[in-house]
């Protein structure tokens, strides 16, 4: 794993992002950051009332053309954090009481993060670290992040392909989603929880709602109840925000509606999901999108 001749991710642009070529991700080989802080927003079992130690990192793997974090995904935002100086944001995130270390969007530095964790663990780190991700994954680069990943948090987008190629520029986005997740699995059995309700171990897998692609949703629901039961949790997400760069791209420029989500819900429970999440309320809202102010880093 290095990154003089990159393949972390599926585009493997084989870029030398060392010699500060730039691949897909928008990110050459130095590593950063947009924030750094106790997240609250997610499940209840990642941020609970303690608060989730989120490290979002700039760029990514895809090209989601409705990303709620475009700013950083893009790569257009960015302070540079070595590796030294994460290994401190994460025993800092632990000393401010983090439930765990969440990582947002890693892969394409997965090598200085790999770094930093196993340093802080030799300084003492004790909470989980939860791999949160698009789910579009290469398997060695799991294989290599698997040691020093306790959580893995994937989305599932898209069950089809012209959704996947039309939305995030890729294509194999399905089957590559689901080679990951059978990796992710092998390693975790069914989900570990303290008696706090925190998870210590295991795999949830999200996903987001889009506008107008329900029989999507049903689909990627149907596939991840029957291929993994009650080993994994489900998180059935209805905070889709259109954004400014989508007011002209139908159905993506309009929320989610009640009855869409209700749709989603009753068949979720009519196929027999029982262990999952879901989402109460008004949740569509810029409000939920973090600052990307640098602070922590």
């Amino acid at each position: 794993m290095n990154m003089n001749h990159c393949t972390l991710c599926p585009r493997m642009c084989g870029v030398d992002r060392r010699a500060g070529e730039k691949g897909f991700c928008g990110m050459d080989g130095v590593m950063r950051g947009a924030r750094a802080a106790l997240h609250m927003w997610e499940e209840p079992c990642i941020s609970g009332k303690k608060g989730s130690g989120a490290v979002f990192f700039s760029g990514c793997t895809l090209r989601c053309v409705f990303c709620q974090n475009r700013e950083i995904a893009n790569g257009d935002c960015g302070k540079e954090i070595s590796v030294q100086r994460l290994t401190e944001i994460f025993l800092e995130l632990e000393e401010k009481g983090a439930a765990n270390i969440n990582l947002v969007t890693a892969s394409h530095f997965a090598v200085p993060v790999k770094e930093a964790l196993l340093q802080a663990k030799q300084q003492g780190l004790k909470i989980p670290v939860v791999y949160n991700t698009g789910g579009y994954e290469r398997i060695e680069t799991l294989k290599f992040l698997e040691p020093v990943v306790d959580v893995w948090l994937p989305d599932f987008k898209y069950m089809d392909s012209e959704l996947a190629r039309k939305y995030s520029k890729a294509e194999d986005y399905p089957q590559v989603v689901k080679e990951a997740l059978k990796e992710m699995t092998g390693h975790k059995d069914r989900c570990v929880f303290d008696e706090e309700g925190y998870i210590q171990s295991g795999v949830v897998v999200r996903h987001l709602i889009l506008p107008g692609h329900t029989r999507d949703s049903r689909n990627i629901l149907s596939y991840l109840h029957e291929t993994y039961g009650n080993h994994i949790y489900i998180s059935i997400m209805n905070q889709y925000t259109p954004l400014a760069q989508v007011k002209d791209i139908e159905p993506l420029n309009r929320k989610v509606t009640p009855r869409e989500y209700e749709r989603v819900l009753e068949y979720a429970m009519e196929i027999g999901i029982e262990q999952g999440y879901i989402q109460e309320g008004e949740t569509a809202k810029e409000s939920f999108i973090p600052l990307f102010d640098y602070e922590g880093l």
